[in-house]
């Protein structure tokens, strides 16, 4: 009976064992397998498919950083040549309101009546004077604003009186004109001051 004890204890020792070795070795196929899973993943070499999609996905990141770049380019350039359109265009600008309010004297000049032959002479020469100025803004495109009959426009005009509409005036006309106006092409250098009927 002991003997029996003694082997059935030895038999279960074996079976531990067994079992033991059975699960070591399970688990040393578990590792091997991950460890080879890993390696075959690392140690895959790309396809030449791989590469190739790789490739083209750089290509075409490539292509849209060029074709972005052109068109930036050319957003620029159309802009830099419409900024060069409009300095030229106006280009002339500061040096005919400057020479407006010369133009305004020369005409208070020529309203004076003179009574002498000295300052008839004088006003002739203011007269010439007056012309060439007037030559050379309208050769540099420098034109007077209408106001002859014409209706208010405040774009162009600056109200600075007034006075009652009559038989004669529409409501909105310009009455008198204080001060001339002008314009350089399309762009408006200084308004008229007008007296407009109401």
């Amino acid at each position: 009976m002991v003997k029996d004890a003694k082997e059935d204890l030895v038999e279960e020792d074996v079976a531990q064992e067994q079992h033991q070795a059975n699960e070591t070795t399970d688990q040393n196929e578990k590792k091997s397998s991950v460890t080879d899973k890993v390696k075959e993943k690392f140690s895959k070499k790309p396809s030449d498919a791989d590469k190739l999609a790789e490739l083209q996905v750089n290509l075409d990141a490539m292509e849209d950083k060029y074709l972005r770049a052109e068109a930036e380019m050319a957003n620029m350039n159309t802009r830099f040549k419409k900024e060069q359109e409009q300095l030229l265009k106006y280009s002339g600008q500061s040096l005919a309101k400057d020479v407006l309010p010369v133009i305004d004297n020369l005409e208070r000049a020529l309203s004076i009546e003179v009574d002498t032959e000295n300052g008839e002479q004088l006003k002739k020469g203011i007269e010439l004077v007056y012309k060439d100025a007037q030559k050379a803004l309208t050769n540099n495109d420098v034109i007077e604003i209408a106001t002859d009959g014409v209706m208010f426009d405040p774009t162009i005009h600056q109200a600075v009186q007034t006075v009652p509409a009559s038989d004669d005036q529409k409501a909105d006309t310009i009455v008198q004109v204080l001060q001339k106006g002008y314009k350089l092409k399309d762009r408006v250098l200084r308004p008229a001051m007008v007296v407009v009927a109401q």
